[in-house]
């Protein structure tokens, strides 16, 4: 199993990235798929999931509006496009695998199989 996340950079308050996340080894029918950060200092926090039975997205209140999650089945690959960023989005952000097929209320703190090694995010004020 792998995750490899990508796109991660430095931008200017307001600005936009898109993450990347090339997955092999699993099934997207398998697993609701999580993205989560981790600012320094900080505890890691669930930015996004989306369900692998209905593939709607749900979001952390600090991203909502802001960002949109996408699963593409086909090429299994994941995708976090960022917009209006700000400094305290400022974090390593990481592809994961939840234990089960769906979301539910508790998804970021929900149990992960699978994880990439990070990528990246600075937002300079």
């Amino acid at each position: 199993v792998q995750l490899v996340e990508s796109g991660g950079s430095l931008v200017q308050a307001g600005g936009s990235l898109r993450l990347s996340c090339a997955t092999s080894g699993f099934s997207f029918d398998d697993y609701a798929i999580v993205w989560i950060r981790q600012a320094p200092g900080k505890e890691s926090e669930g930015v996004s999931c989306i369900s692998a039975i209905d593939g709607m997205p749900v979001y952390a209140e600090s991203v909502k509006g802001r960002f949109t999650a996408v699963n593409d089945n086909a090429k299994k690959t994941m995708y976090l496009q960022m917009a209006n960023l700000r400094p305290e989005d400022t974090a390593v952000y990481y592809c994961a695998a939840l234990y089960r097929p769906r979301c539910y209320d508790d998804w970021a703190t929900a149990e992960i199989v699978y994880r990439g090694l990070g990528t990246q995010v600075t937002v300079s004020s």
